[in-house]
């Protein structure tokens, strides 16, 4: 895996050597960031099941200000950080090793706000109803913010609140289809 545009570009990530990561393919990667914004003046990120945290890089690679990577997997947690000293990115990052739930919870109290959500987790693992559920309650994004989401395209995403519009779904292979949700400021409470 590689950084694809910005600051970082062409730098190698190392990606996380187990069955229970999926890393975001390069072309993937490329077209999810044209669609987003190809490159960014500021903001923030959270990407909630990091792996080796290829999507937060690429998206500090192309001007995000801060990101938070979160992951539960003690070898991703370890991965992310030689990337992120590799890169020399530390004082742009902050990193977790936490249940992507607990996490919310715990940036909610901080009263953290982010312009990116990066949501890839495990496929049939992790509920992403329930991930927008407790986004949404947390209130941590940003109006005019984005969800991200990574998924098996035969599982489709539902937006559950009338405050968020959904912006793009995407299908790229018989494995992976994206779909990105905006919180859209002028149905916000």
């Amino acid at each position: 895996m590689r950084v694809i545009a910005g600051k970082l570009k062409g730098n190698r990530i190392q990606s996380v050597s187990n069955q229970l990561t999926r890393p975001t393919g390069d072309k993937v990667k490329e077209s999810l960031f044209q669609i987003i914004g190809p490159f960014f003046d500021g903001g923030t990120c959270l990407d909630l099941f990091a792996g080796s945290g290829a999507l937060a890089i690429e998206a500090v690679s192309r001007g995000v200000e801060r990101a938070v990577l979160v992951d539960k997997q003690a070898k991703a947690i370890s991965v992310i950080h030689k990337n992120i000293h590799h890169l020399k990115i530390k004082e742009q990052v902050e990193v977790f090793r936490n249940d992507a739930f607990r996490a919310l919870k715990a940036l909610e109290k901080r009263k953290l706000k982010f312009d990116i959500i990066f949501l890839d987790p495990p496929y049939h693992q992790v509920s992403y109803q329930k991930l927008l559920e407790a986004i949404i309650a947390a209130d941590i994004l940003q109006d005019q913010g984005l969800i991200v989401c990574e998924h098996d395209p035969n599982n489709a995403i539902h937006i559950i609140s009338e405050s968020y519009q959904l912006i793009k779904q995407e299908e790229y292979n018989a494995t992976t289809a994206i779909t990105i949700i905006q919180k859209d400021v002028e149905n916000h409470d």
